[in-house]
């Protein structure tokens, strides 16, 4: 499939005025280019694993319209049919209209081109590539180990759409104190599981079982990919997808008070409600290790864990996110 794409130079102050002004002429949606710095919020909401890199806030903002391309090359706007030329002149007009508005409206240089679909499932391969994080190695499937690299201890991850690859701070962080606190042969409870990427580490170093939980039907077959990947028993993983939080169903499935370690690399908004679930699953003596929680709101947690009579024994950082450990008593 073809598509016409229209992108204008001009000003984070004036892009809601142009988009809506375009969007009466038929070119519904744009996508925004601006450095606009994100808050906290915003960072926590995206929660995703590869963070954009935004720049200095110049002012300056690129919107881009795109309008499917018919067999003729035409593109067809509130029911009417115009050329590449005949748009371009159109989005023109509208744009001297808005003169009259007291806004800087920046240069409005107008570019238009022609682009085709874009696999946006895999696009997102060509950022992600193998790394370490202390003694081991995250590769991607599509890669291979390097002869210097032999020696370390491998991780194959192919995420899919599900969420985690492990270049994520917060996912560092959950590695890091699951080898911290694990013992061979514990029993693991990783709520959120997405690729399955923490209980895959956790088998890897010695971890006896992983039940998992979570929400997004697509992190099945990401687990199950991942799994065979790294040549682990697959009996060693047991999945559901369900809600821990509020459906006794799979609180049930996970069991109360057996789990050496639970993990939950979620949001804190998330976290705080799920803490109960969390601390009911795990064993005497045995700890909860949460992350996903953006500097400033670590306090939360830590109070929801001390609400359900769980010990805070660690907090750690990495960068502007944190993770919060805390020991059930014995």
């Amino acid at each position: 499939m073809k598509w016409l794409s229209i992108r204008i130079k001009t000003t984070t102050e004036a892009e809601d005025l142009i988009i809506g002004s375009l969007y009466l002429r038929g070119l519904e949606g744009a996508r925004i280019e601006d450095h606009i710095p994100l808050t906290p919020l915003e960072k926590e909401q995206m929660f995703v694993d590869i963070l954009p890199e935004i720049g200095e806030d110049d002012g300056t903002a690129y919107l881009t319209f795109y309008v499917e391309k018919e067999d003729d090359g035409r593109v067809v706007l509130n029911d009417e049919r115009y050329t590449p030329d005949e748009v371009e002149a159109m989005v023109k007009e509208e744009l001297d209209e808005l003169a009259v508005f007291d806004m800087d409206l920046g240069d409005l240089t107008i570019t238009v081109d022609e682009t085709e679909d874009i696999d946006w499932i895999n696009n997102w391969k060509k950022y992600f590539h193998q790394f370490t994080i202390d003694d081991l190695l995250v590769i991607p499937s599509w890669e291979e180990v390097k002869p210097e690299d032999a020696d370390k201890k491998i991780l194959h991850i192919d995420p899919g759409t599900a969420f985690g690859t492990g270049m994520h701070e917060t996912t560092q962080l959950c590695i890091r104190q699951i080898k911290t606190h694990l013992s061979s042969g514990d029993a693991i409870l990783d709520i959120g599981t997405g690729s399955g990427i923490l209980g895959i580490i956790a088998l890897m170093y010695g971890a006896g079982s992983v039940r998992a939980t979570d929400l997004d039907p697509c992190a099945v077959p990401a687990v199950e990919d991942n799994l065979n990947n790294n040549h682990i028993d697959a009996s060693l993983f047991d999945m559901r997808i369900g809600n821990m939080i509020d459906d006794p169903r799979v609180r049930d499935w996970a069991g109360y008070d057996k789990y050496d370690i639970v993990t939950a690399n979620i949001l804190a908004d998330v976290l705080v409600p799920l803490m109960p679930a969390a601390a009911a699953a795990v064993r005497p003596g045995g700890v909860v290790i949460t992350s996903g929680i953006i500097e400033g709101r670590e306090t939360i947690v830590k109070e929801a864990m001390e609400r359900e009579g769980l010990e805070v024994i660690d907090v750690s950082s990495q960068g502007e996110w944190r993770s919060v450990t805390g020991r059930k008593p014995a």
